[in-house]
């Protein structure tokens, strides 16, 4: 089958589903006016990669049909430098908010497949083979595939990861006929509404856990006893110049219960196996799989200097502390840039035939993403001010009487009309202030877990040699 549409996509996403948010238990996402905006704005995507086909479509290696180029198993820096030019296709499409569109999970298990020497180790070849076949299973079916990776918070004091047995995270009951049992929770399933297939697979070691919870799988939305508890919309609705992101960017989150859910033996990849478990994510995912999260962070980061220096424009701030701000938010964007080229330059192979990038570089951004992305709406804000506050309604403009009032005494500077302004203020409040952009904001502090456990973990996993020479050269002159 070759790559989808944005109506097969949407078609596809009409199953017995489990999925609630608040009082509403939704099958069809397109029946919901929460869930509604983002459905279409996935489907646009979908549409996306016809309209750029030379961008963002490839031949299946065997078969020969369209698949997505974010499926590719990059065997070269050429393949990277091509998936660049689709990962930021499709970027640009949401300017960064949606940070789980399909090609993350694409990029991801693509990246497992062609390393599926390392989940082969200790006897995993069934699960290593199984992963394979699901891989092309994805690419082909072109599914929008979300996945759930971190272990649900009962008791921080206990650590992050189960120790020993507990019988609240999602762990294995039993073999069946036909597969394993699972049951338990986990979170974060962002993209549950508009999913086609939820995967389970590691976050981090979990050493003293007991067995039953080294598991890794991929399921249909709709396997009984799967449920999804939405968090609280954020979603507006369907209005372009009122809510230019709320209408259609809240790809929601959604926290997972497995009430007795039966896995098929074939989708299967990590039974029990904790060497497998505790080893899969340490080599070779993040210089795959940060190639995607850091495009998308640079094109987020573009528009939000883009944004906040038209915003200045408007109402004629040209202040030097507004200046300084604006330098601000395009330094992040500029090292964000260079950060993702610096990784593509310095890919390498990283066994079995893959190219992946440098993850240095990449690694540093993990680190800081998550104090620049809040800074940058605190900037947007500052530069704003009170005119975020004062942009009338698409309505108010419609309006006869007012509109005069409007474009007399909300107008911009220079020639700037009242309509371009309220456009201009909507955007920088909504990618910034309104409850979507606290969501992403949140999003944004704990995406690929929190600043301070990524520069602990960048401490941990440095490369010394270069840094240690340089020291003991004075050292041993001062002896």
């Amino acid at each position: 089958m070759p790559a989808r549409t944005g109506a097969q996509f949407l078609h596809g996403l009409r199953d017995s589903r489990a999925v609630w948010i608040g009082a509403d238990r939704v099958t069809d996402p397109l029946d919901h006016p929460d869930l509604r905006g983002a459905a279409e704005a996935i489907a646009a995507v979908f549409d996306l990669h016809h309209q750029h086909p030379d961008d963002c479509l490839m031949p299946d290696p065997e078969t020969g049909e369209p698949i997505a180029v974010s499926h590719m198993i990059p065997r070269s820096r050429d393949d990277l430098l091509r998936r660049h030019k689709a990962l930021r296709r499709v970027a640009e499409f949401s300017v960064g908010l949606m940070g789980r569109t399909p090609d993350y999970m694409n990029v991801t298990y693509a990246g497992f497949a062609g390393r599926a020497d390392e989940w082969g180790i200790n006897g995993n070849d069934e699960g290593a083979a199984n992963l394979i076949a699901f891989q092309k299973e994805l690419a082909r079916a072109d599914l929008s595939l979300t996945h759930t990776l971190i272990h649900a918070t009962v008791d921080k004091s206990k650590g992050h990861v189960p120790t020993g047995f507990d019988d609240t995270q999602l762990h294995k009951v039993e073999d069946t006929a036909h597969g394993i049992l699972v049951r338990g929770a986990r979170v974060l399933a962002t993209l549950a509404p508009f999913a086609d297939e939820l995967a389970v697979y590691p976050s981090q070691p979990m050493p003293d856990a007991s067995h039953r919870h080294a598991l890794s799988f991929c399921i249909r939305m709709d396997t009984p006893g799967l449920k999804f508890l939405c968090r609280d919309s954020v979603a507006r609705p369907v209005n372009r110049f009122d809510y230019p992101f709320s209408s259609r960017f809240d790809e929601q989150d959604a926290f997972v219960i497995f009430d007795s859910v039966e896995v098929p033996r074939h989708r299967v990849f990590i039974d029990g196996n904790l060497p497998v478990y505790n080893s899969v994510m340490s080599a070779s995912w993040r210089g795959n799989a940060m190639h995607q999260t850091m495009i998308r962070a640079w094109t987020k980061l573009e528009f939000a200097w883009g944004l906040a220096t038209r915003m200045a424009e408007a109402i004629g701030a040209s202040d030097p502390v507004t200046q300084e701000m604006l330098g601000e938010i395009w330094s992040y964007a500029e090292l964000t840039r260079t950060a993702v080229m610096a990784g593509e330059q310095g890919s390498y192979e990283y066994g079995n035939g893959c190219w992946f990038l440098d993850q240095r570089p990449l690694n540093a951004l993990r680190a800081t993403l998550p104090y620049w992305f809040p800074r940058v709406n605190e900037i947007i804000r500052l530069i704003g001010s009170h005119n975020v506050l004062c942009t009338p309604t698409a309505a108010q403009f419609a309006d006869p009487q007012l509109r005069p009032l409007i474009d007399k005494y909300l107008r911009g500077a220079r020639d700037i009309t009242a309509e371009q302004r309220a456009r201009i203020f909507r955007l920088g409040w909504d990618f910034a202030g309104t409850a979507l952009a606290s969501r992403n904001e949140q999003y944004e502090r704990f995406y690929l877990t929190s600043g301070t456990r990524n520069r602990q973990g960048a401490q941990l996993r440095a490369e010394r040699a270069v840094a240690d020479a340089l020291v003991d050269r004075f050292l041993r002159a001062a002896e």
